[in-house]
């Protein structure tokens, strides 16, 4: 074999004569798979970042309400303490009630039963009004002096 025919051959090799149009399908496959692959990859890491935020978002909110509940029940607590209930009943115009008395199941009463309380004996006392304040006295202010008139004439 001459040295030209060598060159071409070698050539030939290079340009993709027959051996190259056998693996021409394989590396588009190659290709393919690993351009799906990273596409896959891009849209399952975005995914999970959007649920991630998602996340974020709702552990706020939790931690809001979370925030707001206890401060209504506070409210709650504070409302139902004995002291308050008997505050508001009393601007209710209620009073404590007297001796309860129980009935049996055969009918027969248990205890002495007594009426209430007077309700005015029970009224919170009547908060006390404040004075007026005095009168403002009028400042001294010197008597207006006689201006001399001229009388005029009638012509």
């Amino acid at each position: 074999m001459t040295p030209a025919a060598r060159r071409g051959l070698r050539l030939g090799r290079l340009v993709g004569g027959p051996a190259g149009v056998k693996r021409t399908p394989f590396v588009l496959l190659v290709v393919v798979l690993l351009g799906s692959g990273l596409i896959s990859l891009l849209l399952l890491n975005s995914a999970l970042n959007q649920g991630s935020f998602e996340l974020s978002r709702l552990q706020r909110k939790t931690t809001e309400l979370t925030d707001e509940q206890q401060a209504l029940q506070q409210e709650v607590d504070q409302l139902a303490a004995p002291d308050a209930l008997e505050r508001r009943a009393r601007e209710l115009g209620m009073v404590p009630g007297g001796n309860p008395a129980f009935l049996g199941p055969d009918g027969t009463v248990r205890g002495f039963p007594s009426p209430a309380a007077d309700p005015a004996a029970y009224r919170a006392p009547a908060p006390a009004v404040p004075a007026p304040p005095p009168a403002p006295v009028p400042a001294l202010m010197p008597a207006p002096t006689a201006v001399p008139t001229t009388p005029t004439t009638g012509r």
